[in-house]
Formats: structure tokens, C-alpha cells, sequence
């Protein structure tokens, strides 16, 4: 029996994708790390995309990477060589994952995980030695209260001597990069501010690397630190804890030191003081928070300025080398769009109206049919 198509349902199928083929959606809108897709320069985890859905029992080309991803972070044992099938062990990395940024804890690949793996993130593991996770500074739980406490420590909460107020940092490796040297001076400068005004500690640059508490430099692939970087977009950066002192960047990103990051011509442009804001956290005793608004959190979007500490951040710190009675608080959380991606919940994500719009247009298009 024909049916018939009620011109009502058309206009409005036509409607929807001359939304999205007229108005692209900007790669800012987009969940941490989409940017890349819309680049010509691929994110090393953009092959990920393409196992979108897929769960236990499953065997799919490429299950052998994500594995690795998830070992490298923590999330699974080291292993000579990952397999293809997602097995039990897979499936309980991926919900660990899940539960950590926030995500609905289903143990598949969903759409939204696969956002959040791709995104670009700092190189230290959210789970160290199996114990180091994110989710709580007095005692990591799977319910933890969003934005209470949420900061961690690295095993055996490794901190400087608290006789020792005074640290000196060298930048000491600066030939892959084409930023000036006084400009980096200025930038790791204000970094290090950020965390003393909060503190009881001071930071001081010293021309000499030999007589540097921490020293700072740009790095490409496999640098030897048993940490290599991958290029564009990956692996942003990396620091080891106190009393280390070691800070590297990957110098294959796009980094950008002065003006606004938020309209840099380049969509996988990164911002230099966010990212050295956050490795200096680290350099002090600082792990992953579970907190999205935190400087701690794991992952920042591409063309994105955060520098503030957050009160997960405070607290954290402060019980480690106590307060700067001068400390103003905290600054008022920032509203850019460009913020960091929040992992609270699907709902509260701007790209999740391209994910309806999709919905709406292919589901129109269908009835109308």
C-alpha cells in the first residue's frame, strides 16, 4: 500500500540538514580533542572513532591501541603486546575510565568515551601503581561529590622538604621551539606564580640547569625518559613528581605563548600557560583530579585558555605546603565556551545539540520517506 508524505515532515527534514550543512558547528563546540577531526592534522587517537560502539565479546582492528592508551594511563597492566578482543579485562579498564571522567559507566566504546580518549591530555597516568586514582584526595570513591576534594597525590604523597621554601627552575632545552627565550621567561614565570600565591613557596629562575631544583624543556618522540611524545595533539606534556624536577613538552605542538589562544588561526593550537600551569602541579606532588573546572583535570581542549587554580586545586596543594596568608580565594569560574570540557554528563555538553540535530535530521528524513 503507497503511503503518502506529509509536506509538513519534509520541510522540517530539510530544515535540519540545511542546519548542519549551512551552519557547521565550530570545532570549539565540539568534545575535547574533536577539534583534530576537523584538522588536517590528525590526533594520534583519532582511530578510535572508528570502534564507536563497540563491546565485550567483540574482536575489531584497533582494540590493540585503545588497550595500550588505557595501559599507558594506568588503566590496565603493561603488556609486550595487546590483542584485538575485548575482553572482561577491556570492559572493567573502559568502566574505571568512564567513572574517572564522569561518563555513563556502560563499559562500551560510546560515542562520548570515544570523545574523551581522543582528546588531547597531559602524559602523566590517572592510575599509578594501581592505587593513584582519580576521584578524591582523602580517599578515592566511584561516588565521589562533584567538586568536593577531588584532587590526588602521586603514591606516598611525594612533596619538597617543607624546610625548603624556595625552589629554582631552568629552562633548559629550547631548540625545537621557535618561541623567543624571554617570552617563555615570562610565561613559566607567571605559571609558577599561580601555584605560590597559594602557597607557601616561591620559584625563582636560575640561568643554570646544574643548580635548578626543576628544569624545563621541549622535547620530540622518544626523548629518554621512557615517556615518548607522539606529535600533534596526543600527549601534550609531562612531569614527574617531587623530588624530580623534571618538566617536558612535547615540541610538536602548536603552542602559543602570547595573545589569544582562543583565536589562533590554527584549530590544534594550544595554550602554553595552561598546559605549564597544570605540569607544575605535577612538579609539585600534585595527581589527576577527577574535578573538571580544576586545573588538575586530565584533558584540555585545543584553543583553550585555563590558568586559574580552582578549590579542588587549593585544597589540594595547601594540605601539602600549607596556605599564603596573603591568598585572595579563588578567581570566579571562567565562561568562555573554549573552557574546558566538562565530563559531568552529556547534557551539560555543547556538542550534544549536534548529536540531536543528527538524530532529528536522520529520524525526519526516515518518517518522510
Amino acid at each position: 500500500m503507497a503511503s503518502t508524505t506529509s509536506p509538513l515532515l519534509l520541510l522540517l527534514a530539510a530544515v535540519a540538514v540545511a542546519m548542519l550543512v549551512v551552519a557547521p558547528v565550530s570545532s570549539a563546540d565540539l568534545p575535547s580533542g574533536f577539534a583534530s577531526i576537523t584538522s588536517k592534522i590528525p590526533n594520534p587517537w583519532s582511530a578510535f572513532q572508528n570502534l564507536t560502539g563497540c563491546h565485550f565479546g567483540e574482536q575489531q582492528q584497533g582494540l590493540a591501541k585503545v588497550k595500550d592508551y588505557l595501559s599507558h594511563f594506568g588503566y590496565l597492566p603493561e603488556s609486550s603486546g595487546f590483542n584485538d578482543i575485548f575482553d572482561a579485562d577491556l570492559e572493567e579498564a573502559i568502566k574505571v575510565y568512564q567513572r574517572n571522567f564522569g561518563l555513563d559507566v556502560t563499559g562500551v566504546m560510546d560515542a562520548s568515551t570515544v570523545a574523551q580518549m581522543m582528546a588531547p591530555r597531559c602524559g602523566v597516568a590517572d592510575i599509578i601503581n594501581g592505587t593513584s586514582t582519580m576521584g578524591g584526595g582523602a580517599g578515592a570513591s566511584s561516588s565521589h561529590v562533584h567538586g568536593r576534594n577531588l584532587f590526588t597525590y602521586f603514591p606516598g604523597s611525594p612533596a619538597w622538604p617543607r624546610s625548603k621554601k624556595s625552589l629554582t627552575y631552568a629552562i633548559t632545552q629550547t631548540s625545537l621551539t621557535s618561541i623567543d627565550r624571554a617570552t617563555l621567561s615570562q610565561v613559566f614565570a607567571r605559571a609558577f606564580a599561580r601555584w605560590s600565591a597559594a602557597t607557601t613557596l616561591n620559584f625563582t629562575e636560575t640561568a643554570s640547569a646544574k643548580d635548578a631544583d626543576i628544569t624545563i624543556g621541549f622535547y620530540a618522540g622518544d626523548h629518554g625518559d621512557g615517556e615518548a611524545f607522539d606529535g600533534p595533539l596526543g600527549t601534550l606534556a609531562h612531569a614527574f613528581s617531587p623530588t624530580n624536577g623534571r618538566f617536558h613538552l612535547d615540541a610538536a605542538e602548536a603552542w602559543v605563548a602570547t595573545g589569544d589562544v582562543s583565536r589562533a588561526s590554527s584549530d590544534v593550537a594550544v595554550d602554553l600557560e595552561s598546559v605549564a600551569v597544570h605540569e607544575i602541579g605535577h612538579l609539585l606532588g600534585l595527581g589527576h583530579s577527577a574535578e573538571p573546572s580544576a586545573i588538575m583535570y586530565p584533558t584540555i581542549t585545543s584553543r583553550t585558555r585555563k590558568v586559574d587554580l580552582a578549590e579542588d586545586d587549593v585544597a589540594g596543594i595547601q594540605n601539602l605546603y600549607g596556605g599564603n596568608p596573603n591568598f585572595k580565594g579563588v578567581a570566579p569560574p571562567a565562561t568562555s565556551s573554549r573552557d574546558m570540557d566538562s565530563a559531568a554528563g552529556a547534557s551539560s555538553r555543547p556538542w550534544s545539540a549536534l548529536v540531536s540535530a543528527v538524530a532529528v535530521a536522520a529520524g525526519l528524513a526516515v518518517v518522510a520517506l
